[in-house]
Order: structure tokens, then sequence, then C-alpha cells
């Protein structure tokens, strides 16, 4: 009989003290799970867009640890909701796959916020 073994892994993100995520773009697997951890106040984790938009998770209380774990893969673009038009901004891209890139590329942010997207986007590529 063969075990059923799972490798999954955890990442875990900060809020940092210059309103950014430690690790701003997060490559992971199906099935892995990030961890975000307040050790600055005043930070949350909003979704603003991914691969199945009713399926993103619930934002964050601000100041919590939050967790998730992404079972779809694709592209996910979250921010700080606090500051998030001052470019706190983050990407996970699950299992390499960036086939709804377009669609957050699309998704509408402020002029900093999307300066900081494209600087992202490029770097994910």
């Amino acid at each position: 009989m063969i075990p059923n073994i799972v490798n999954a892994k955890t990442i875990q993100i900060e809020f940092t003290e210059d309103d950014t995520f430690s690790k701003e773009i997060a490559y992971i697997d199906v099935g892995d799970t990030i961890e975000w951890l307040p050790k600055n106040e005043g930070h949350n984790v909003e979704f603003l867009g991914g691969p199945n938009m009713s399926s993103l998770p619930e934002s964050s209380e601000v100041d919590a640890f939050h967790s998730i774990t992404f079972d779809a893969s694709g592209v996910y673009l979250y921010h700080c909701e606090p500051h998030g038009n001052m470019g706190m901004l983050g990407l996970v891209i699950v299992g390499n796959d960036l086939h709804n890139l377009k669609e957050i590329e699309k998704i509408k942010l402020s002029s900093t916020a999307e300066a900081i997207l494209q600087k992202l986007i490029i770097s994910a590529k």
C-alpha cells in the first residue's frame, strides 16, 4: 500500500514598518499556504483579483494573523486596505500559472499602486 503523503509548504509574509509586505511576490504550488504575520500595526490583507473572483478569501482584520491555503492555480493580487493606494501590494503566483495576468492588469488602482503593480508584473514574468 502506498502511503498518502502531502508535501505542502508554508510561506510567511510580514507587514513591514515601511508599509510594504516582506515578500511582494510569492511563488507557491497548489496546496501551499501563506501566512501573513502582523509584525507592524495598521495593516491587513485584502484580495483584489485572482483566477476565480467568487472564491477569493475574505479580507483579514487589521493587525491580525491571516492564513490561506491556495487550491487554484493562477495569479492573485492583494493589498493592505489602509495602504493600498500608497502601493502596499503583493502578488501570489500559484503553480507558475499566469493565465489570468491580463485580468489582474485591468484592475483599477491608484496611480502609485498601478506603478508598483507594473514593477511586480515585470519581475514576475
